[in-house]
């Protein structure tokens, strides 16, 4: 999907039909820019806002390997309507498995888009927002260095959240599109540097509120492994099936780290479990798939494959030259040399963990962030109207 598509998609959710956003356990925010950092509550303090009147605005920004993307959001009913948002290709992680560093140019082309992200945040004045970083920045030497020079020079401060964190928040933001008849699903985000992944287990309950989903995490896994580093290490512009599969065995020996690989595999011969995917490659496919003329979030976010409809999927982008994925209304140049490392990643751990379907999800992060930040307030709000009596009933 090229840079322009992600955007319009994003523009196109400003004061859509709001989504659904299950309460969660509460992950405690991070104060964003000039904010002061209190030990336990790392939430912003509320701003003056003039749209105060109509709800507090919450933010989030996901600063990854490969995308830099920001929602500003207003709750709604029990979820949150989308007010604004940013989408912008960046490639922050380029060169990163090679030198080991942030270079130059990547940290500039992300200066200018996080200076664009700076712009709403200062003209929405959202009351709570946490800004992250992911594996660009923790894997990079020159990673805490570059979010120095970004606090300083654009005045917002990006917290680096740690592996665990990042898989958290993926299953929170996507927690409403796992089946309800579900006994277990995994969950999987391809990233731009790493891929994590999430099993999660019903069969001993599941949680009453879908927001608590993190908790049902059975095992986790990140891999060192995302659509960057794969077309680093193997190419992504002439992929040939030889190419392909070198790419796909690569990621299946990260897989064979996963803690309770079988007990998955078993589970899934036995009980009802389903893949869902969150990432860049799944909507990719999901589009070549419905055959749109352009990218629609709408049609992609929830929609089911099939096994069969996945492979002929597979099948038809690992023909494509690359010129034809340059020009594909759903991939584009930005995209091209990114989705076959990205699908190789998926069909390794499609092998390793078979299920019948997988449910496409446009969301992940930041839709986590937001349930995560707006549920944390809810708590506090009922906190502060029904105080806890103390044990001698004054």
């Amino acid at each position: 999907m090229t840079d322009s598509d992600r955007s319009a998609a994003v523009s196109s959710l400003t004061e859509e039909p709001a989504i659904r956003a299950p309460s969660s356990p509460g992950l405690a925010g991070r104060a964003g820019a000039g904010a002061p950092r209190p030990p336990a509550d790392k939430r912003t303090p509320a701003a003056t806002n003039p749209r105060r009147h109509r709800g507090p605005l919450y933010a989030a920004l996901d600063l990854g390997t490969n995308n830099c993307r920001l929602l500003i959001a207003r709750p709604h009913d029990h979820g949150f309507r989308v007010i604004d948002g940013f989408t912008r290709i960046v490639r922050l992680g380029e060169g990163v498995s090679v030198k080991g560093r942030l270079g130059d140019a990547a940290m500039e082309r992300t200066m200018e888009a996080l200076r664009q992200c700076r712009n709403k945040l200062r003209e929405h004045q959202p009351a709570r927002m946490r800004l992250i970083a992911t594996e660009a920045c923790r894997a990079a030497e020159n990673g805490a260095e570059f979010l120095e020079r970004v606090k300083a020079e654009l005045g917002i401060e990006l917290e680096i959240v740690d592996r665990r964190t990042e898989a958290e928040l993926a299953v929170t933001g996507c927690a409403d599109l796992i089946e309800a008849t579900a006994q277990g699903a995994l969950m999987f985000d391809i990233g731009g540097g790493s891929s994590e992944l999430a099993w999660l287990d019903f069969r001993g309950g599941r949680p009453k509120s879908q927001g608590r989903m993190s908790a049902s995490i059975r095992s986790w896994q990140s891999l060192p492994v995302g659509v960057v580093s794969i077309a680093e290490k193997f190419g992504g512009i002439d992929v040939t099936h030889d190419v392909f599969e070198a790419m796909v065995s690569h990621v299946s020996e990260h897989l064979r780290q996963f803690r309770g690989r079988e007990k998955l595999r078993q589970m899934i011969a036995t009980h009802p479990v389903h893949l869902i995917g969150t990432s860049g490659t799944v909507t990719t496919l999901a589009g070549l798939h419905l055959g749109l003329e352009r990218y629609e979030r709408q049609k992609v976010d929830g929609l089911w494959m099939k096994r069969d409809e996945v492979d002929e999927t597979m099948k038809v982008l690992l023909g494509m030259p690359f010129e034809r994925r340059v020009a594909h209304p759903c991939i584009g140049r930005d995209r091209a040399d990114l989705v076959l490392p990205g699908c190789a990643i998926f069909e390794a751990i499609r092998r390793e963990w078979p299920t019948e379907r997988v449910r496409v999800a446009d969301r992940g992060l930041r839709e986590g962030i937001l349930i995560s930040l707006m549920d944390a307030d809810r708590a506090h709000s009922r906190a502060s109207r029904y105080p806890r009596r103390n044990g001698n009933g004054g």
